[in-house]
């Protein structure tokens, strides 16, 4: 393992569908008789997604240049078609330029426009965990898309840790692995005591009524005024609210949107589906080559813990990169700024191999 260091808030929740994202439109995708990890199924799950580019073969007909970017935690996959990443990454002449890379952006389960808890099944959703979406995307890839093989999969945050999973369940199925703002291990401590309250403030709440509200119960509110501390950076706070009013201001403006754009179960279950990630124990069985970024500045991985460092030795093609605090640094939501990281990830792509 090499550790490097490089001399408004993006955290868990992404931002909504812009203007940009419009030109670049969705499809769906039904997978029958899903079947999920605790035994549940669902008839028909729909996956939604959003492409660009086009897919190429090898002469065996292995599809090369495919490259799928996984969101957060409540986001979705239009939230990578904005000017901050597509415009980045995406465009004419940059790192993965649709013009020669097939890029595949999925809203996961319970996300997006994919199926969810607020389609109408409510509580009565299966539960489902990372295992299950990344089961899913792979469904999508193979029988939705005809995609056999992926050149990339990144991913930020919750997608981070599905880029791990990746890599674990199907070692050969993708070349390369860009996990940002993630630790490859069982949430727990304060990442995972902010988790469970934001899920106790909804299903503790009397409003809840067991899921079958019909108007989002009050805790709503508390849990998504923990998910923004959660994904918080002082800096950035300090910088766009430097008054007592400001401040005031800003946090009821954000809990108001934020309130008003999300379904009470749907937070519930999306936080609840990390119960079941710990790759820890099997990443000596990645062979994808890896490249690991988080953020100093980052209050749900805080490099302070070193997890990092006593992790990534076991990844045999791994490199890790901590980027130290700076101007430019969004903490947690850094994963989805590359103009911060992709001089790393240029180099990576240059060095990465065929698998």
């Amino acid at each position: 393992m090499r550790r490097l260091t490089f001399p408004a808030l993006l955290g868990l929740l992404v931002l909504p569908l812009t203007a940009r994202a419009q030109r670049f439109p969705g499809h769906d995708y039904v997978v029958h008789n899903f079947k999920f990890t605790d035994g549940e199924s669902l008839p028909e799950l729909r996956l939604h997604y959003i492409t660009m580019g086009e897919p190429r073969r090898d002469a065996a007909g292995v599809v090369r240049n495919a490259v799928m970017v996984l969101h957060g935690t409540t986001g979705s996959g239009s939230a990578f078609t904005g000017r901050n990443f597509a415009g980045v990454l995406f465009g004419p002449g940059e790192l993965l330029d649709t013009a020669k890379y097939y890029v595949i952006l999925p809203d996961g389960i319970g996300h997006g426009h994919s199926s969810k808890p607020s389609d109408g099944m409510h509580a009565h959703f299966p539960h489902y965990g990372y295992t299950d979406m990344v089961e899913a995307q792979h469904a999508l890839l193979t029988q939705g898309l005809g995609v056999n093989h992926l050149r990339l999969v990144m991913g930020t945050s919750m997608g981070c840790m599905h880029s791990w999973v990746w890599g674990e369940r199907y070692p050969t199925f993708v070349d390369g692995l860009v996990p940002l703002a993630c630790a490859p291990t069982q949430i727990a401590g304060r990442n995972r005591m902010m988790r469970t309250m934001i899920m106790d403030f909804i299903r503790n709440d009397p409003g809840y009524d067991g899921g079958d509200y019909t108007t989002q119960p009050a805790g709503l509110r508390p849990a998504m005024g923990m998910l923004f501390v959660l994904t918080s950076a002082p800096k950035v706070q300090q910088r766009s609210a430097p008054t007592r009013d400001q401040a005031d201001a800003q946090i009821r403006s954000y809990l108001d949107r934020a309130t008003a754009s999300h379904d009470a179960n749907d937070v519930l279950y999306a936080f609840d589906a990390s119960s079941d990630y710990d790759p820890s124990a099997d990443l000596g069985k990645i062979t994808a080559h890896v490249l690991a970024i988080n953020s100093a500045d980052d209050f749900v991985n805080p490099p302070e813990l070193g997890l990092m460092e006593q992790l990534m030795p076991r990844v045999k093609h791994g490199k890790y990169v901590l980027i130290p605090i700076s101007d430019k640094t969004r903490g947690h939501g850094t994963h989805s700024l590359p103009a911060v990281w992709k001089n790393y990830l240029a180099q990576f792509l240059s060095d990465l191999p065929q698998q």
